[in-house]
């Protein structure tokens, strides 16, 4: 049986948004907008490097119900006859004994305050960066849409989530 390394994480998005650094010209102090009410979207994302493949969800909380829903679309996107192991942290959405994890996965949770060991932390910073940044939004779908838009940017380039999620110590550990 072939086996591969997926990464997961979550990312909130919402109404009091990120604020990036921006050009500006010299001796100028460019306005950044910014919302003061509070709604989130979650994006539920997952990458396997060696493929550059990846699935997400967007939802409007990171609980169990969104970790199953999840799991599911992870074990979707893994090719046929392969086991899957899942690298992911230890919210408590993850550990909980009410997940349902599908046959063709192994979760294997990474020590605890450790954010740098997971790959899929370059996702969000990216679609931050591009998407999500520096921007007010009308409600909850316009959250929802702008994170699905940016989802889609960010998986559209194979090679461009391979050379953000590979680290030479996944390489190493392919099997």
């Amino acid at each position: 049986m072939k086996i591969e390394i997926w990464f997961q994480d979550e990312m909130r998005a919402g109404l009091k948004g990120t604020i990036a650094n921006i050009w500006g010209e010299k001796g100028s102090r460019p306005v950044v907008p910014q919302q003061q009410e509070f709604e989130w979207a979650y994006t539920f994302g997952a990458v396997c490097p060696a493929f550059g493949e990846a699935v997400a969800i967007v939802v409007p909380y990171a609980d169990t119900e969104a970790m199953n829903m999840h799991l599911m679309e992870i074990s979707k996107g893994i090719r046929k006859e392969t086991h899957a192991i899942v690298v992911l942290d230890k919210a408590s959405w993850h550990t909980t004994k009410k997940l349902k994890i599908p046959e063709n996965l192994t979760l294997f949770p990474l020590p605890s305050y450790s954010p740098q060991l997971n790959p899929a932390e370059h996702l969000w910073k990216w679609m931050r960066r591009h998407h999500l940044s520096n921007r007010i939004y009308r409600g909850y779908e316009d959250i929802v849409d702008s994170c699905c838009k940016a989802w889609r940017d960010l998986i559209a380039d194979k090679e461009r989530l391979r050379s953000m999620c590979w680290f030479s110590w996944i390489k190493e550990a392919e099997i």
